[in-house]
């Protein structure tokens, strides 16, 4: 079985990153002589997803021209949070309003995603079909993260993803797997994606991937410039 489709998550303002976020958004903001965007755009086509859909609501009209002046290999639209920001759950029900029940990728756009990590999504595909769960998330062992602020999110049971000791080794890279059936319930408002892990995670339908990569990932503006000094 394949996954087809997949969500970028582009809507937030990127606070963190001002000034630059104030006239162009995260995602548009590059590293090297390449937008995040694109770069994530790539990452998704090279498994070879068919069907992208970008969250917009920050600046979207800039997304939208992006999108227009580039040719991608999949079909890439936008959908707009329109006046209220949705947070990462509202943001991913309302891009998948048009899905019918197909599972699909979520990616965000800050991670520098690597061809490194091609391997580790295609197994986050595997585990999903292979096992009776809703959702795999890739996640990464704090100690590889370029950001030593992250405290840690989750533990690993096997492959069984738990919250439950006070010391978390694990945070979340930006890549997951769901399962629409994942929001059955759920209206499109504002709520974080933490919702539905959480609740996934209370019957052990949310499973993990481990990832080996170096985590980088454009959060706030000193990460930035000094990520945007290395070469890829």
């Amino acid at each position: 079985m394949k996954i087809n489709k997949a969500v970028i998550l582009s809507a937030g303002f990127g606070k963190r990153l001002n000034p630059l976020t104030l006239s162009v958004p995260k995602s548009l903001l590059k590293i090297g002589s390449k937008t995040l965007l694109a770069n994530t755009i790539d990452i998704i086509e090279q498994l070879g997803i068919t069907e992208i859909v970008i969250s917009t609501h920050h600046l979207a009209k800039q997304i939208d021209y992006f999108i227009l002046q580039n040719k991608f290999k999949a079909k890439v639209t936008t959908i707009n949070e329109n006046k209220n920001i949705l947070d990462t759950g509202g943001g991913i029900l309302n891009a998948i309003s048009q899905f019918k029940d197909e599972s699909f990728f979520v990616l965000n756009p800050d991670t520098i995603w690597s061809v490194e990590y091609l391997n580790e999504l295609k197994k986050m595909e595997n585990i999903f079909f292979s096992n009776d769960c809703k959702g795999v998330l890739l996640i990464v062992n704090k100690n590889r993260s370029f950001d030593k602020s992250f405290k840690g999110d989750f533990n690993l049971n096997g492959k069984i993803i738990n919250r439950s000791a006070k010391l978390k080794k694990f945070i979340y890279t930006g890549a997951q797997i769901l399962s629409k059936e994942a929001f059955n319930g759920y209206s499109i408002e504002t709520f974080s994606v933490n919702k539905i892990w959480d609740q996934l995670i209370s019957k052990n339908l949310l499973l993990g991937e481990e990832s080996m990569q170096a985590f980088l990932h454009v959060g706030t503006l000193e990460n930035y410039k000094k990520i945007s000094k290395r070469k890829f």
